[in-house]
């Protein structure tokens, strides 16, 4: 009568086993959403290997399949609070949102091959180094790149119309704080 009692509680939880297992998330993955290149948004999990190879892993949310992206496969992704943009193979941290966006490059996809159908090309990626500063004008899709150098360029050529903008990244001596600032008095001048 024991041994019924123990193997009956063997084969038990043997059974719940595999519903805890498929409702736990893998190591290292938080949840998640991804804009792919199409515009779409599936929602899962993320593990984040963007600094590493400029990828991510993702397991959907709906039908718990794995895939690896390639930064070139996808528009954005957002994990841990945090918001990334892809532009050309590259992942970049969205520190200021809107006309003009203040960037922080976090990988280096330049020289790595990517698939497209049956070819294979190799990625340019975007100039700079991990850790550096751009600013994105989403309307034209240009990215610029910040310089201590080209402050008073940057002035002239991106914040055109907005002379509290212009000010302020002219004295800001490099200083990203106050150049995210200017960003921001950038993409609020028309309101009120």
């Amino acid at each position: 009568m024991k041994i019924l009692r123990i193997i009956t509680t063997i084969f038990i939880s043997f059974g719940m086993f595999p519903a805890n297992a498929q409702t736990e998330v893998q190591q290292g993955y938080t949840k998640g959403k991804l804009v792919l290149a199409d515009g779409s948004i599936v929602s899962g999990y993320v593990k984040d290997n963007i600094r590493r190879d400029a990828s991510v892993s993702f397991i959907n949310e709906t039908d718990k399949k794995k895939k690896d992206f390639e930064g070139t496969e996808l528009n954005g992704v957002e994990m841990n609070n945090t918001r990334y943009i892809c532009i050309q193979g590259d992942f970049f941290t969205v520190m200021t949102d809107g006309e003009l966006s203040f960037l922080q490059k976090m990988s280096d996809a330049s020289g790595k091959v990517v698939y497209n159908g049956l070819e294979n090309t190799v990625s340019n990626g975007t100039e700079g180094k991990p850790g550096d500063y751009f600013i994105y004008n989403s309307s034209t899709h240009q990215l610029r790149k910040i310089f201590k150098k080209n402050i008073n360029e940057l002035a002239v050529n991106v914040f055109t119309g907005c002379n509290a903008a212009q000010e302020k990244i002219k004295a800001s001596n490099g200083d990203m704080t106050t150049i995210q600032n200017a960003v921001e008095i950038y993409n609020n001048r028309n309101k009120k």
